[in-house]
C-alpha cells in the first residue's frame, strides 16, 4: 500500500479479534512508531508494549475502578465524561478488549513531549493500517497519568518514575477485515493564501 493511500483510509478500529498479531508485524508498527520526527531529533518516546492479558486486565480494571470514582462535571471534555459514565455504570474497557495495547510514555515537563507522542503515535497507526491491522488511539491511561494506582502499576511493568503517560495504542486484527475508503472530513477546515 502506498504511503497517501496508507493515510486517507485509516480508520479507528474498535473492535477486534482475541488473538494477538504476529510478533513481525508488531514490531513494525513499533518501528514505524520509532521512526517517527522528535524536536531537535531528542528520541525520547518511550513505548511498552503489552501483550499479556493479564496486564491488559489489571490496566482496565484500576482504570475503570478510577473512572467510577471520578464525578461527572459539566465542562469535563466530552470523552472523558463518557469514560466516567461507563465506567459507573460497570463493565467499562477502555482498551476495547484489544489484545495488545501500546503504551507512550514520554518524560515529564519537557516541553515537546506531546507533540514528539503524537508523532509515534500517528505513525503506528499509518503502519497498522498498511499491515491490515487494527488500530485505535487511546486516550484513557494519558488522563490518569498522575492516579497513584495506575502510576505504581505503570512503573512496576517499565514506565520510568520520571516518565508520564502522554498517549496509546490498541492494536490487533478488525474483527471486520480493514475497511479501505476515504470518508468526507466536516473539520479541519483550511486557509489557502495566494
Amino acid at each position: 500500500m502506498e504511503a497517501m493511500e496508507a493515510i486517507l483510509t485509516r480508520r479507528s478500529t474498535r473492535r477486534m479479534k482475541p488473538e494477538v498479531p504476529e510478533r513481525e508485524l508488531l514490531e513494525k508498527v513499533i518501528a514505524a512508531g520509532r521512526h517517527a520526527p522528535s524536536g531537535s531529533n531528542a528520541q525520547k518516546t518511550h513505548l511498552i508494549v503489552v501483550t499479556d492479558r493479564r496486564i491488559l486486565d489489571d490496566l482496565a480494571g484500576i482504570v475503570a475502578n478510577a473512572f467510577a470514582e471520578m464525578e461527572v462535571k459539566e465542562d469535563m471534555y466530552i470523552s472523558l465524561k463518557r469514560s466516567v459514565q461507563a465506567a459507573r455504570k460497570g463493565g467499562y474497557r477502555y482498551d476495547y478488549n484489544a489484545p495488545v495495547l501500546v503504551i507512550v510514555c514520554h518524560q515529564k515537563d519537557y516541553g515537546n513531549a506531546m507533540a514528539d507522542s503524537a508523532c509515534v503515535i500517528e505513525n503506528m497507526l499509518i503502519g497498522a493500517n498498511a499491515l491490515d491491522l487494527g488500530a485505535c488511539y487511546i486516550n484513557q491511561l494519558h488522563w490518569l497519568s498522575d492516579h497513584p494506582a495506575l502510576r505504581a502499576y505503570l512503573e512496576g511493568i517499565g514506565m520510568k518514575e520520571e516518565e508520564t503517560v502522554t498517549g496509546s495504542v490498541i492494536l490487533g486484527y478488525s474483527e471486520n477485515g480493514p475497511i479501505r475508503q476515504e470518508k468526507p472530513l466536516p473539520g479541519n477546515p483550511v486557509t489557502w493564501l495566494p
